[in-house]
């Protein structure tokens, strides 16, 4: 399993909002690239980008910083925020990202992200974002819900060549309550892509207990920031048996 730590953006700064109110934030850093860095040298392969301001609006407003992160870390990134046109994506992977999110677009268009997935090219870099609130899928920044859950829609991605299907409780996201791990491990049970958490992960035991019900990865977002989670020690859990 992969330790994910999260960057969110909004206005060029590392900010965390509390269950996707954008108008509860708070802002940890004025320099990505440098946290990125801290990030990196704590062991994390992967770092978890999303463009606050590209999600709400559809509008990259964030790209200096993206590239920032990508080019200090020395890691991969998985972005997130505003990927609604193949345009956007290609973009997005041309930016510095090793993996794009599809969120919203992809639950307002399924054929045209079905027809995405199958592109050769993108085998593997595309991950589809879920976010839940009370069962719930939530679109465009979390303003907007669906009647489909997050099951019924992970099941259709049985088979597909997907990086990962990204589960999110928007509820417990920021708030550092733990995870759901009732709700994440039936997404794991609906299909055979690798299923990443986030959302309310507080602890090493949280850490552990996603890796124990099947998760391929893990988010760590307000829990880094506050000196809540060893992201080092994160990182030594989470490969534990697997190199």
């Amino acid at each position: 399993m992969e330790v994910l730590p999260a960057i969110d953006l909004r206005d060029g700064k590392v900010v965390r909002l509390q269950q996707g109110d954008y108008d509860r934030q708070k802002v940890y850093r004025d320099d990505p690239a440098a946290v990125a860095g801290e990030m990196a040298a704590a062991g994390a392969r992967w770092i978890h980008v999303v463009d606050l301001d590209a999600a709400r609006t559809g509008r990259r407003a964030n790209a200096v910083a993206v590239a920032a992160i990508a080019s200090a870390a020395g890691v991969r990134i998985e972005l997130g925020g505003g990927a609604r046109t193949e345009a956007d994506i290609d973009a997005m992977l041309a930016a510095g990202a090793s993996r794009v999110v599809v969120g919203s677009a992809a639950l307002a268009d399924w054929a045209w992200f079905q027809q995405l997935v199958q592109r050769a090219d993108l085998a593997g870099k595309l991950a589809l974002g879920l976010d839940a609130r009370q069962g719930r899928l939530a679109v465009h920044g979390w303003t907007e819900k669906l009647q489909a859950s997050a099951v019924e829609i992970a099941r259709r991605t049985a088979g597909w060549p997907l990086g990962a299907v990204i589960f999110t409780d928007i509820a417990r996201d920021g708030m550092l309550t733990g995870p759901n791990f009732d709700a994440i491990a039936e997404v794991i049970a609906a299909t055979d892509v690798p299923v990443i958490a986030s959302g309310g992960v507080a602890s090493l035991e949280d850490v552990r207990r996603c890796k124990e019900i099947g998760c391929a990865g893990v988010i760590v977002g307000r829990a880094y920031y506050e000196g809540k989670i060893d992201l080092a020690a994160a990182c030594r859990l989470a490969r534990q048996g697997h190199g």
